[in-house]
């Protein structure tokens, strides 16, 4: 299609910044719909944990890549992108915007900047490593990828095993280590993408986590967590706020103490978040304290 016109409307930032809410006013009054960019959204059943936009977000604004997989299926930022980019030419034929809405840093630098080509993994493989994976533990993984590629294995965050069982299983596949497969080249989009990122004083930014933590509690956290525990060996289930519940239950700490963790570990997430998007110069920051936020956002959009 010609994409004379069209924008890729990103917005992003640390988690608890209010990107949803933003998100779906912005989509409304450009008269287009969103695209999740969260790799947790895209399950089922744990729509408390993953902050799920809400009954009347999705009434109010069409949401795509949510709430559709089971927890067993595998997904990736190469899936995501592939999608995404199918969702947003569908979008494009009737409205000059699609909004992208998430917080998940691979999905979105997929999307905008594009990945390395990469080889791929045979379902038999991947199938085998996740049996053996879930037999042997974390560890027996984290010790295959120091085997098949200590480089990567040295800058790969250990507690993310998404990664780490990524680089194993691209590592088996192509036969060389996953490291000497990126090449850091960014993909030129014929569309026009701009991306903004919500930030703000981080004592109101922390205080918005520890005040989501609480609610998502009242919400029925616990007993969602108990609901996923028998599947607790599965990635899509290995994310802050179900860690710290199983902690709980296996005896390891208490119920109070894994609220204080969910809010620290969540707040040592958002940071990480934060560094990251900085790494991008063309992005656009939105202090989430400013007024008329939206606003400022369709300002920016529309330049």
């Amino acid at each position: 299609m010609n994409y004379k016109g069209k924008t890729l409307a990103v917005i992003t930032g640390p988690t608890a910044s209010g990107k949803s809410a933003l998100a779906v006013e912005v989509a409304r009054q450009l008269g287009t719909e969103i695209i999740s960019a969260d790799s947790r959204q895209v399950y089922k059943g744990i729509p408390i944990v993953t902050a799920m936009p809400t009954a009347e977000e999705r009434a109010v604004v069409r949401h795509h890549l949510i709430d559709m997989l089971p927890l067993e299926a595998y997904y990736s930022a190469s899936a995501f992108e592939t999608d995404a980019l199918k969702i947003a030419d569908e979008l494009w034929q009737y409205s000059d915007w699609a909004v992208v809405c998430g917080g998940s840093m691979m999905y979105v630098d997929a999307l905008c900047h594009g990945l390395d080509e990469l080889p791929t993994v045979p379902a038999e493989l991947r199938a085998r490593l996740m049996k053996e994976h879930a037999e042997r533990g974390d560890g027996w993984l984290l010790q295959r990828l120091e085997e098949l590629d200590p480089v990567y294995r040295a800058e790969v965050d250990e507690r993310n095993m998404k990664r780490v069982f990524h680089g194993v299983e691209l590592s088996l596949t192509a036969g060389r280590p996953y490291s000497e497969l990126r090449t850091g080249q960014r993909a030129e989009r014929p569309f026009r993408v701009v991306k903004l990122c919500l930030d703000g004083p981080r004592e109101v930014l922390f205080a918005r986590i520890n005040e989501r933590v609480i609610r998502m509690m009242a919400e029925g956290l616990e007993d969602e967590a108990r609901s996923v525990e028998h599947l607790r060996h599965l990635n899509s289930l290995n994310t802050v706020g179900l860690k710290e519940m199983f902690a709980y239950f296996d005896g390891v700490m208490t119920r109070d103490e894994a609220v204080a963790r969910i809010q620290k570990n969540t707040r040592v997430y958002a940071k990480k978040q934060l560094t990251w998007y900085r790494r991008d110069t063309s992005a656009v920051w939105l202090d989430i304290t400013a007024p008329d936020l939206v606003g400022r956002a369709l300002n920016e959009l529309e330049r």
